[in-house]
């Protein structure tokens, strides 16, 4: 008797706590985007319930008469605008928000609202609705000419989107975005700088150099696609520590060859090519976690892939200039001072990489 009793007791509460959580409304709002020649339209929809809580208005259910809702026009207006921002081709515009309209079926208030201007090629948004609520999420959906183009989910952890249009100015904008990424990631990547200075050491003809850098072109290059596009994602927790051992293994065969360099007259095979070759790959992962961190335009996966890898390569060319002209002018001045240089250079590579790998694997865990 007693369990049945319970039994009711409990079924009676979970009746009440789902009848409660039902009662409100899903903790979502509802941004579409729709892009044309004349510039960017869109609407914003919002729950009442998160409306009345930020306009501090006691009975969220008012804001479903047109008529109470239209006092509210105003406030709600400037409640929002600091949330939502809009930049287009890198410039920063305003909204013109227009009437707002009562949903009353979904319990929610429409915004409407316009950006004048031409079609742009690229559109960045920054949302954080309603962040009294952490669950709080806004789902966008972006339109050209009315044809369903890109969807996201916005909330607490991402409050960021870019969307590139499949325009001529989309495509220049893609591309313009990631080789200016891909150059930057390169030129502060101090394992990726270290590692290329690693290979550049020992000198060699333009024609070794140019082979060489082309053979990490070639490696990196192919991991770099294959994880950027899901086909091969192995953890970065893997990966990192595997990094700092290829700065290792190229200083220590700096080393060795300038060893046997120094005590026979035969000269030492240079390996430097397949190293560059065969550890670019392990590099291209790398480069794939950033691509991918960044984010990548589902419809111009190809030129994103294109221009952040020509970013890699411009940044990379730069440093064989630097390194490398200056290393012809120190072995133009004196030959021992430049073998000097490259064994002090390949001892600092190998305790760099060495330092790297102990902290990514028992400080960091490869994060």
């Amino acid at each position: 008797m007693r369990s049945s009793l319970l039994s009711l007791v409990l079924v009676a509460l979970y009746l009440l706590v789902a009848r409660e959580a039902f009662a409100h409304p899903a903790p979502f709002s509802y941004l579409d985007l729709h892009l044309d020649a004349g510039g960017v339209s869109g609407t914003l929809v919002v729950h009442d319930l998160d409306a009345a809580h930020d306009l501090e208005v006691a009975s969220a259910d008012s804001l479903l008469d047109p008529v109470v809702a239209d006092r509210y026009r105003d406030a709600l207006v400037a409640l929002l605008t600091p949330r939502l921002a809009l930049t287009l081709d890198g410039q920063p515009v305003t909204i013109t928000w227009g009437g707002l309209t009562v949903e009353a079926d979904r319990q929610s208030l429409r915004l409407a609202f316009t950006i004048s201007g031409g079609r742009q090629g690229r559109v960045s948004l920054r949302a954080s609705i309603f962040p009294y609520d952490p669950i709080h999420q806004t789902f966008v959906n972006v339109y050209e000419d009315t044809a369903l183009k890109h969807q996201a989910i916005l909330d607490a952890t991402r409050q960021t989107m870019d969307y590139y249009s499949g325009t001529v100015q989309g495509r220049m904008s893609v591309v313009r975005t990631f080789v200016a990424s891909g150059l930057e990631h390169i030129l502060i990547g101090p394992d990726h700088i270290l590692f290329l200075i690693g290979l550049l050491l020992l000198g060699g003809s333009a024609r070794r150099l140019a082979l060489i850098v082309t053979a990490f072109t070639i490696g990196h290059s192919i991991t770099l696609s294959l994880a950027a596009l899901d086909l091969v994602s192995p953890p970065s927790q893997f990966i990192e520590p595997l990094i700092a051992l290829t700065i290792v293994v190229v200083g220590a065969d700096n080393v060795l060859v300038l060893r046997t360099a120094n005590s026979t007259a035969k000269e030492a095979t240079d390996i430097r090519a397949w190293l560059a070759a065969g550890f670019g790959l392990i590099h291209g992962f790398g480069f794939a976690y950033v691509l991918k961190a960044f984010g990548l335009p589902q419809a111009a996966l190809g030129w994103s892939l294109f221009a952040f890898n020509l970013g890699v390569e411009f940044g990379q060319l730069l440093i064989v200039a630097v390194v490398a002209g200056t290393l012809v002018v120190v072995r133009r001045q004196s030959a021992v001072a430049a073998n000097w240089v490259a064994m002090a250079g390949s001892v600092a590579v190998i305790l760099a990489g060495l330092y790297w790998f102990a902290e990514r694997v028992f400080l960091t865990g490869g994060a």
